[in-house]
């Protein structure tokens, strides 16, 4: 069973900065280090939508909404993975999921991801 266990979260000022680390275990031997790795978020009464993902080479896809102001990347013998979040702002305000899938063909944001970790909150004020 993976489990993946994020940390990372706040409260920042509109404009600043954070970054969010999430540390996966429990992949099979095959797929250590060799799976798909994803952040997502969920506002209040919003649905969750995809941030970034990565492929184990270190590929990235973001969201258009992200797209230049945050960073996805990842180190594959920790199996770590980390958004780096910057210029926030208040509508980035959610709790920010990691997330995993033990395969390497497809890492995008619709990717079957079916490891997710219990969150972590992040508030931008403005």
């Amino acid at each position: 069973q993976v489990r993946l266990v994020e940390s990372g979260g706040g409260s920042v000022q509109a404009g600043e900065s954070l970054r969010l680390s999430c540390v996966a275990s429990g992949y099979s031997r095959k797929r250590n280090g060799r799976a798909c790795m994803a952040w997502f978020r969920q506002s209040p009464g919003k649905e969750r939508e995809g941030v970034a993902s990565i492929y184990p080479g270190g590929v990235a896809s973001y969201a258009a909404s992200v797209k230049g102001r945050f960073t996805i990347s990842r180190e594959n013998t920790n199996n770590t993975v980390w958004l780096q979040m910057t210029r926030m702002r208040p509508e980035d305000t959610a709790m920010y999921y990691c997330a995993t899938v033990e395969r390497e063909d497809y890492c995008g944001l619709q990717s079957d991801y079916n490891y997710w970790g219990q969150g972590t909150q992040v508030t931008v004020s403005s």
